[in-house]
């Protein structure tokens, strides 16, 4: 069934560390041989045996309309007639920059960068030049990149492979990375007492996506903007995942809460490598070059990264029925899944926001990492492979979200739900 898949492991091997270029690609939280993906269409991906999965993946978030979405392709191919890079500045880039400004709130400057890691960097490095301060406080089971900053503590593969300790990041940068629990309010003001004046941002996934979906307790993200306008802390969402995806506004219009920096990754470019930060204009004008705050990118603004983004959010900013549709589809799958799970009578907590789900077979709520990693992981590695033996490609990784696609149909869902019946039945 996996043949090929297996062939262009072993060989892949033998060039390119673990056989893959990010590692929970690996499979090896939930072992086996990782797929090799042919092609996708819509909501389905092709791999390279041929195997048709419903894709619960959608490249970690960014193919909100579906796979090849034509619009997209289209406007790439014919972008790519131009050049497929200048290295100076378009007009295309403005157009951009002018779009994400006219759908988010709060922000009135935005640099591009080339991936969400980079602007998660460049985001503490222009809140500690901003500030005059150098540490920052981030959130056990939050992951913002593989910048050294941030991986302490780091969700994603980086709890996948439960890498606590990451060599290559010096103690000094380690001792600047001050972390709280996910949700826990009092530990931050503990933290930012006992470090007074001394910090200059706190950065969070408004929606946390890299220790599977976990949902802000009410008031966590208000008492945290409270604390920052306080203490004169940068206050910094990182939108990766959730930026576009709940709304056109993101996080920040869905829970109305106003961050002062905000990043983006790979859902502004249409699922090109791209991202970008930006916020109030008294914070980035210290971007060099109106700053001296440091931070440039040969490829940023790409005009191929910057077509595909702008086709997309266009589509997204005029037809906003989308979001209530993704909302309106996950909502199906989730209590589809809550009526199995009930009837299957192990424990289980399904956490939900808009097109974002994940599944713990947890006794317990999940509401940080910790409540996330004493969930029954070994139970979630056979579910996954019986539902992949079944169609169906979920994260392979119980720290990780899932994100729906708009060009999913009842009839997905309900092949997903059947096929998570016959998958409990087979692993109980």
């Amino acid at each position: 069934m996996y043949e090929k898949s297996k062939q262009l492991f072993e060989r892949a091997q033998k060039s390119i560390p673990g056989g893959v270029n990010s590692p929970v690609r690996a499979f090896k939280s939930v072992g086996g041989t990782p797929l090799f993906m042919k092609s996708a269409k819509g909501a389905y991906m092709y791999d390279a045996d041929g195997n048709q999965y419903i894709d619960y993946i959608a490249s970690w978030g960014p193919m909100i309309l579906g796979h090849a979405y034509e619009p997209v392709v289209k406007a790439i191919q014919e972008k790519a007639l131009d050049s497929t890079s200048f290295g100076v500045p378009t007009e295309l880039e403005i157009e951009m920059a002018e779009l994400i400004i006219s759908m988010v709130p709060n922000v009135d400057l935005i640099r591009m960068v080339s991936s969400g890691t980079e602007a998660c960097m460049s985001a503490i490095r222009l809140a500690r030049g901003y500030t005059g301060r150098n540490k920052i406080i981030k959130f056990e089971g939050n992951y913002h990149g593989h910048a050294d900053s941030f991986l302490v503590k780091a969700g994603s593969g980086v709890a996948t492979f439960n890498i606590q300790t990451v060599p290559g990041v010096t103690a000094g940068v380690a001792n600047d990375t001050l972390t709280a629990a996910y949700n826990d309010l009092d530990a931050v003001k503990k933290l930012v007492e006992e470090n007074k004046n001394e910090i200059a941002a706190i950065i969070v996934e408004p929606i946390a996506g890299n220790m599977g979906c976990i949902l802000p307790q009410p008031g966590f993200h208000e008492g945290l903007r409270k604390l920052c306008d306080e203490e004169g802390i940068v206050f910094i969402f990182d939108e990766v995942m959730t930026g576009f995806r709940l709304a056109p506004g993101g996080a920040q219009e869905k829970l109305n809460i106003k961050a002062d920096l905000v990043t983006y990754g790979k859902v502004i470019g249409g699922g090109m490598p791209v991202g970008a930060f930006g916020g109030k204009k008294e914070i980035m004008q210290h971007i060099a070059p109106l700053g001296n705050v440091y931070q440039a990118g040969t490829l940023s603004g790409n005009p191929i990264a910057m077509i595909a983004g702008y086709t997309l959010l266009s589509e997204l900013k005029s037809n906003t029925s989308i979001y209530k549709e993704l909302e309106e589809k996950t909502i199906y799958l989730r209590d589809g899944l809550n009526d199995v799970l009930k009837a299957w009578g192990q424990p289980y907590v399904i956490n939900q926001f808009g097109s974002m789900i994940s599944i713990h077979f947890s006794d317990h709520p999940v509401v940080d990492f910790a409540a996330a990693a004493s969930a029954n992981n070994e139970l979630f590695k056979n579910y996954f492979h019986a539902m992949l033996k079944r169609g169906v490609y979920l994260p392979p990784s119980a720290f990780e979200s899932w994100f729906l696609n708009n060009a999913l149909t009842k009839e997905d869902l309900d092949k997903t739900i059947q096929a998570t019946k016959e998958s409990l039945q087979e692993i109980i």
